[in-house]
Order: C-alpha cells, then sequence, then structure tokens
C-alpha cells in the first residue's frame, strides 16, 4: 500500500524537474551498488527471506549444541570481516540483530552472510541521522539519541551480539522501550556470574571494547577483528556455555515489532540525562 512504481509515482507527483530525474536515478544506481556487493562478495547478501538452506545464526548455534568461546569467536569474526567488507565501501548496515544473520548452509562449510539492507546507507562527507524503530536492543546510542550515525554504529550492534551469544540475554533490555532506551544511552550494563559462568575475562573485556558511548572511539570493524581475544586459541573459556536462556532469547524476540516508529523518545530521554543530551 505504501509502495508504487516509479514512473506511476512520478506522474502523481507532478511537477518533475531534472533534479527531481537525478535524485531518482541517483537512488537506482545506489541500489544497483549494493547489488553488486551480493554478487561479488560471498558473505553479504540482500534476502530478506530465508532460502530453504538457510537459517538464522542464533537457531543455528542452539540446533548445532556445544557452544564454545571459540565457536563464537569463529561466528563473530565472519560477521565482523562481512561488516569490514561493507565498511571499506562506506556503507553503514544500520540494522545488525540476530535475524539479519543468516547462515548457509549449502556450502561445504556453513558460512555466515549480512541480510536486510533495508536500512543500510553509503556515509560520505555529509551526516546521516537514522530513524529509530521499533526495537532499540541493538541500537547504538547515537541512532536512539538522534545524532548523526557512523560505520562504528555497527560495531556496536556485534557488541551486544556477542554479550547475547555469550550469555544468553540482552545487556540492556528493561521493562519498557523508554527504560531500554535509557540504559543502552548510560552504558548500564553488567556481567552477572549466573549468566557468564565459565565466560573468560578476555571475552568480557571485548564486549566493553565494542559497547563505547562515543562512536569515535568505538573500534572499525578491522580494529576489532585484530583484537585478542578473537584470536584462535586466546582467552581461558573453554567449557561449554549454557544456551536454554538464548533459546528463550530467541522465543521472545519472535514476537516484538521492529518497524515501529518510536515517537516522542527523545524528550525521554533529555529529562532523564540532562545535561547530557
Amino acid at each position: 500500500a505504501d509502495q508504487g512504481r516509479l514512473l506511476d509515482c512520478v506522474v502523481r507527483w507532478g511537477s518533475l524537474t531534472e533534479g527531481k530525474i537525478r535524485g531518482h536515478l541517483g537512488e537506482v544506481l545506489e541500489a544497483i551498488r549494493v547489488v553488486y556487493i551480493e554478487e561479488h562478495h560471498d558473505r553479504v547478501t540482500l534476502s530478506s527471506l530465508c532460502r530453504a538452506d538457510q537459517g538464522r545464526l542464533l537457531d543455528c548455534v542452539v540446533r548445532w549444541g556445544s557452544l564454545t568461546e571459540g565457536k563464537i569467536r569463529g561466528h563473530l569474526g565472519e560477521v565482523l570481516e562481512a561488516i569490514r567488507y561493507l565498511h571499506n565501501c562506506r556503507i553503514a548496515h544500520l540494522d545488525l540483530k540476530p535475524e539479519n544473520i543468516l547462515v548457509d548452509q549449502s556450502l561445504a562449510k556453513p558460512t555466515i552472510k549480512l541480510a536486510d539492507f533495508g536500512d543500510a546507507v553509503q556515509l560520505n562527507t555529509t551526516y546521516y541521522i537514522h530513524q529509530l524503530l521499533g526495537n532499540p536492543e541493538f541500537a547504538a546510542p547515537e541512532i536512539i539519541l538522534g545524532n548523526p550515525v557512523s560505520l562504528t554504529s555497527d560495531t556496536w550492534s556485534v557488541g551486544v551480539l556477542t554479550y547475547v551469544l555469550l550469555s544468553g540475554v540482552s545487556p540492556f533490555l528493561d521493562d519498557s522501550v523508554e527504560e531500554t532506551c535509557l540504559n543502552i544511552c548510560r552504558l548500564d550494563f553488567s556481567f552477572p556470574d549466573d549468566y557468564f559462568k565459565g565466560v573468560s575475562q578476555k571475552a568480557k573485556e571485548f564486549v566493553c571494547f565494542l559497547l563505547q558511548e562515543d562512536p569515535a572511539k568505538r573500534p572499525s570493524a578491522a580494529l576489532a577483528l585484530q583484537e585478542q581475544w578473537l584470536q584462535a586459541g586466546n582467552g581461558k573459556g573453554t567449557g561449554v556455555l549454557d544456551t536454554s536462556r538464548l533459546t528463550s532469547f530467541i522465543e521472545r524476540r519472535k514476537h516484538q515489532n521492529d518497524v515501529r516508529p518510536i515517537r516522542s523518545i527523545k524528550n525521554f530521554l533529555q529529562s532523564r540525562l540532562l545535561p547530557k543530551v
């Protein structure tokens, strides 16, 4: 209902100018460029639907069982490699969450791919404000506050994903969307012993490395890949991690609405975060 063919819309809108045509063509060329990425890099896909031979990463992790820090490092390494490729093209995904991280099982070795580029944008010299949608769990503070995004807005999301894989719970989730957003902006998270039993200190430090409030201080995907914990054999956590909470996490998110815009959240945050906002 909210979509239409370009030419039909152009006629209906009226007042066609060369400037508007240039704008439309620019968007078409941008879409072609992103498709080019899909065709020339095996870790990036535009698919918004899982094929029969694909599944969401968290579902696969639970199904495979015997989750260890070593396996988590492997998964995150693949995710960060895909993000690094995007960022080398100055493209920010801006919607990295478990539902958009797929596992292609049609290959000899299951391969992680990124999906759903509906919010992706190429960041050049102009700043870009990204609209916050219904579920803020994986959104960086700058997105929640309505500030310009950066490529490291994506690495923040990887930090949240890392926390979830290690513990099975969300680091900032609260009773309401507003309180969740407040926790994100305050960096209000911890590592409860009950949830992080058997998890190494290096793994926790990696999470903190990614979850930095200032986008300029947050590591790039390339820098995150060089972090000690991600290197094979590093970190003391070698035991099997409990995935029962991860199963509950997946089930809860199945019933959430991620496409409803969140309005008036900034007014709430301003009243709670003054004078920072």
